[in-house]
C-alpha cells in the first residue's frame, strides 16, 4: 500500500486496486461486474465461470491488508440486473462471510439500474444510490460540475504508456486537483476497476478528463515499488 493525499487526509492504494480510508475504517473498490463470466455463458461465450470467485477473493485480501471495518462499492457491483441470482455455492458462501464480517455499502451503477430488489437479502449489505460521508461524496459515475471531494469509478481507467517500444498498459486511479467553494484544496478520484473480467479505458481519455472539470489538473496515480507514482494528464496552465 502507499500513502496518497487528497481531500484533505491521507488515504492508502493499495496494489490491488482497491483505496483505504484509514478515519472511516474503510475500503472502497469499484466496478467489481460479479458474474460477467456467467452473463457472457448465457450468450454463448464460454469463458471459465469463476470471475465472481476470484474478485471476492481479492475483496478479501484487501480487508486482511487493510484491517478494514467497512466495505463500500462503487457501482456495477454485478455485471447485469440478474447476476446475484447466478452466484454458485462457492461464490455466494463467500460473498456471505464477507458481507456478515463487515459493514458492507452496495452503492449503485449503470449496470445495477433495474436490480433485483432482493440483492441485499440474498447477499447481505445495504444498498444507496450515493452517499456522503465526511464531506466527502461517493457515487458510481464522476458529476462533472462537482466541486466537492468525490469519490466515483465508471471508466475503468488505465494508464497507457509506451516503454522501450513496448505498450504497457495498467490499471490506475485518476485524480483531479482544484479549490473547493470555500477556497480550500479539493479534488476528485476515479477509481480503477476492480473486477478480474473488467477492461478498461485509457485514463487520458476526453471522457475521463471532462468529467472532472472544473480542475487545475488531472493525474494518474499508481503504485509501483512501494511508492506512488504520479503522471500528468492535463493541466489547466499548459
Amino acid at each position: 500500500m502507499v500513502p496518497l493525499s487528497f481531500a484533505g487526509e491521507e488515504w492508502l492504494l493499495t496494489e490491488g486496486r482497491a483505496l483505504y480510508w484509514p478515519r472511516e475504517r474503510a475500503l472502497l473498490v469499484a466496478d467489481l461486474h460479479l458474474e460477467k463470466g456467467s452473463f457472457f455463458a448465457r450468450h454463448g461465450q464460454m469463458i471459465p465461470p469463476y470471475d465472481s470467485r476470484e474478485t471476492l477473493e481479492r475483496v478479501a485480501h484487501a480487508i486482511r491488508e487493510t484491517g478494514a471495518r467497512r466495505v463500500i462499492t462503487l457501482g456495477d457491483n454485478f455485471h447485469d440486473s440478474d447476476g446475484s441470482t447466478r452466484l454458485e455455492p462457492h461464490a455466494a458462501g463467500m460473498l456471505d462471510a464477507l458481507t456478515r464480517a463487515v459493514d458492507w455499502v452496495w452503492i449503485t451503477g449503470n449496470h445495477d439500474h433495474g436490480h433485483d430488489p432482493d440483492m441485499a437479502t440474498r447477499c447481505g449489505g445495504t444498498l444507496a444510490e450515493e452517499l456522503e460521508i465526511g464531506g466527502v461524496v461517493l457515487r458510481h459515475q464522476a458529476l462533472r460540475g462537482e466541486t466537492r471531494p468525490e469519490l466515483s469509478g465508471h471508466y475503468h481507467p488505465r494508464l497507457q504508456l509506451k516503454v522501450r517500444q513496448r505498450m504497457i498498459r495498467r490499471p490506475c486511479a485518476v485524480v483531479s486537483a482544484n479549490d473547493g467553494p470555500d477556497g480550500r484544496p479539493s479534488g476528485r478520484m476515479i477509481l480503477p476497476a476492480f473486477g478480474a473480467f473488467t477492461g478498461g479505458m485509457n485514463a487520458g481519455d476526453p471522457a475521463i478528463l471532462q468529467a472532472l472539470q472544473p480542475a487545475d489538473r488531472i493525474d494518474a496515480v499508481v503504485p509501483a515499488k512501494g511508492k506512488l507514482a504520479r503522471f500528468n494528464l492535463w493541466n489547466r496552465a499548459a
